[in-house]
């Protein structure tokens, strides 16, 4: 089959970008790519896709923005709240019998489902036990997480997604706010260590009890679904928890048996004990 020549463009970008600076979205599901490639191509000042190349090698902060036009942030406070009740009901108790709690949410974002984790952990009794390392490739994005400050017109929205995931207090306990935003409290910013972490070629984290990638997985091919999704398994203790995005599911991945469903509706499972 014959390239097009657009194709053939993003190729050698891709490539590139590869070898210069060891980011490789070649795996990434092609449709999407080709769009959020075109969309940036719209804001840059190359008309074709070819032109982009030595800007990107060349130019470090032409390729800052190139990587996080490339990296998608849809997230809020307890984003799908049914899923946060079910973490609070069906996975927090089974971890409580451990002693140190150690959580990974990969692809964060600019942190407001970290946060969520956070909360959970608080009214649970566990946070003074767990750690939360949250990881994502955007760097603004992380910065964005880091400083915990979102914008005080969400706070409605996200008490709402609070109260259906079964919180248990106020949600006002857990921010600062003044007329424009609204700051989360240092208590749950001190349990959480926000790194960079590129999930197509950076190592695992290991020994972890819970990791959650949400909706983040939908961007891969399969080869490259396949790869994450081990890399998760080899991560999580013997009888870990995984959660996984709202259209992702393992049923078909390389590591399908090892998982049990907690939830399939819910995306949420936990590592099986082979013996």
């Amino acid at each position: 089959m014959i390239k097009s020549l657009l194709d053939i463009e993003i190729d050698c970008l891709l490539s590139a970008i590869t070898e210069r600076y060891g980011y490789d979205f070649r795996n990434y599901a092609r449709a999407s790519l080709k769009r959020r490639i075109q969309n940036y191509l719209t804001v840059s000042d190359c008309n074709h896709v070819s032109e982009l190349i030595p800007k990107v090698l060349h130019d470090k902060e032409c390729f800052a923005k190139f990587l996080s036009n490339m990296s998608v942030t849809v997230t809020e406070m307890f984003r799908d709240p049914l899923v946060f009740k079910s973490i609070r009901e069906d996975i927090l108790p089974k971890l409580k019998t451990y002693s140190r709690i150690n959580v990974w949410h990969a692809g964060c974002a600019t942190g407001e489902e970290v946060y969520s984790m956070a909360i959970l952990l608080e009214e649970e009794g566990l946070l003074g036990r767990a750690h939360i390392y949250a990881t994502d490739f955007n760097a603004k994005s992380l910065a964005t997480a880091k400083e915990g400050i979102y914008p005080a017109e969400n706070v409605q929205l996200y008490t709402r997604n609070y109260l259906k995931a079964g919180g248990k207090s106020s949600f006002s306990d857990y921010y600062q706010a003044n007329y424009e935003s609204a700051k989360m409290k240092d208590s749950l910013r001190e349990k959480i260590t926000f790194a960079s972490h590129n999930l197509i070629s950076d190592q695992v984290f290991a020994e972890m009890n819970l990791v959650l990638c949400r909706n983040v997985l939908i961007y891969f091919d399969k080869v490259l679904q396949d790869r994450v999704l081990e890399l998760f398994s080899d991560s999580l203790v013997s009888r870990g928890f995984l959660v996984l995005g709202d259209k992702e599911a393992i049923k078909y991945s390389i590591v399908k048996d090892d998982f049990e469903a907690v939830s399939e509706r819910l995306k949420t499972y936990r590592k099986v004990l082979h013996v």
